[in-house]
């Protein structure tokens, strides 16, 4: 059954007269804000429309642009086996120690690692050599394009705007724990010493609130803590973001290098590529000069299948693992810029038929608000993709309705639970979700739906749940 929803003010104005159909659909979206721009695509196995709001309109799709970067990877990247290109590396170079890095997001100092372990590295540097000079963390795989343009600056200190390196290392995420101390004294901080603290989070009386929150000025290693915590509860396990993560990796390497009896006797450094003129977004991006011949690699990583990192990628929307997605797709033809990996993912979504109008990228994660994207150019991709060898493996990363990922409390007690594959979105003002559905009936049914411009930034998930499910139960 074809139902249009043209005008959200339907969905405002409780009068309106509606089509069976149609008013349950108009009555979950009334639930979204007073001021809530929402566009949402429902369509059949056939492409035939059976919801359709603002299909045209352009959204910011917050980590809805997830779906179009690991669309990119599955359709350019060999994704099914062994990981070896993106795998980090060792070498000595006229006694110093350079970790390079190959856009691996999986690279892990845990000291339980057992796969993709930095302490291997550190480890095959101990069998050649007990004295080195510097550690130097070598990030040149990719261009220096730490952050996307459009992201607010306040998220950098956090581990959801994390610097992008192709030298990666534990998220580029620095832990830290902060206990409860004396009742009107300073609460206990540790870390491992990477930064510099400024405690200033206080405890309160138990029963008090916690509230703690972190700041840095770009560039600092100088990391304020404010706030409060309650005597008598567990210590706070907090992950801050990084500026510099080949730094922080060749500072890692150093520690293991010592605790393996190498005597380390420089500094801890970094080697960046600059972004170049020809990693302009205007011009064709072109690898780097050819340096002269490298000394032989002492020890190189191989990473699980890429496969096994889009599902966690998309489950738990990874923006970091994302922003690699894109510089390495980016680096199949260019230099693994970002500007690379945009014109990679439009290669990708002309062969899906979209228009460019329907779309604007300018990261592969959506932490930036420059992105654009409209519910149909959505649900054509998503059509798209499902017709392609590749697929089932791309659906197989979404977050399953009341199951797991970010759906995981969504859709509970409702007939999409288990029933609904989709990915989320949450930035400021933004809600999203696109994917595929099982209707009443056994149909499946591809959905895209936005919501921007809410007022006090109020989420706007429940009106869109509401209206799927709706959606679903009617057909």
């Amino acid at each position: 059954m074809l139902v249009l929803l043209p005008l959200l003010a339907i969905a405002h104005s409780p009068a309106a007269a509606a089509p069976p159909v149609e008013a349950p659909v108009a009555s979950a979206i009334a639930q979204a804000a007073q001021g809530t721009r929402l566009g949402l695509l429902v369509v059949d196995e056939e492409g035939r429309e059976v919801v359709a709001i603002r299909p045209d309109e352009r959204f910011v799709p917050a980590s809805n642009t997830k779906l179009y970067t690991t669309a990119a990877a599955f359709a350019l990247l060999e994704t099914s086996g062994a990981d070896e290109a993106a795998g980090a590396s060792v070498r000595l170079e006229d006694g110093d120690v350079i970790l390079s890095g190959a856009g691996d997001a999986r690279l892990s100092s845990a000291a339980d690692c057992t796969r993709d372990c930095l302490k291997d590295l550190a480890a095959a540097v101990a069998q050649k050599t007990r004295r080195v000079r510097h550690v130097i963390g070598d990030d040149t795989a990719f261009p220096d394009e730490r952050w996307p343009a459009g992201m607010s600056w306040n998220n950098m200190v956090g581990k959801y705007g994390t610097a992008v390196s192709a030298l990666t290392i534990d998220d580029n995420e620095v832990a830290l724990s902060v206990a409860p101390g004396a009742v009107g004294g300073s609460a206990v901080v540790a870390g491992d010493g990477y930064f510099t603290i400024d405690n200033r989070v206080i405890t309160v009386p138990a029963g008090g609130k916690r509230s703690i929150s972190a700041s840095r000025q770009p560039g600092s290693d100088l990391l304020r803590l404010t706030g409060t915590i309650p005597a008598g509860t567990a210590p706070y396990e907090m992950r801050v973001g990084l500026d510099d993560p080949a730094h922080r990796a060749a500072w890692l390497l150093s520690g293991l290098l010592r605790e393996q009896g190498v005597t380390v006797t420089g500094d801890v450094a970094v080697r960046h590529r600059p972004l170049m003129p020809g990693d302009d977004p205007d011009v064709r991006g072109t690898a780097p000069a050819a340096r002269a011949p490298q000394p032989q690699v002492l020890a190189k990583l191989t990473p699980p299948p890429l496969n096994e990192d889009l599902i966690h990628t998309n489950k738990v929307s990874q923006n970091l693992h994302t922003e690699l997605l894109l510089r390495r797709v980016g680096a199949v033809e260019g230099s693994g810029s970002v500007a690379d990996g945009q014109r990679a993912v439009r290669r990708v979504l002309d062969q899906a038929g979209l228009s460019q109008w329907q779309y604007d990228f300018a990261d592969g994660s959506g932490m930036s608000n420059y992105n654009r994207v409209t519910p149909r150019g959505t649900v054509t991709l998503l059509r798209w993709g499902a017709t392609q060898k590749w697929g089932p493996a791309w659906r197989e990363t979404f977050p399953v309705a009341g199951v797991d990922g970010t759906l995981s409390n969504r859709f509970k007690g409702t007939l999409l639970a288990g029933r609904l594959f989709a990915k989320t979105g949450t930035l400021n003002a933004s809600n999203a979700l696109a994917g595929y559905m099982t209707t009443a009936s056994g149909r499946t049914f591809t959905f895209a739906a936005y919501a921007n411009d809410m007022p006090g930034d109020v989420s706007a998930t429940k009106a869109i749940d509401a209206a799927l499910v709706a959606v679903a139960e009617a057909n």
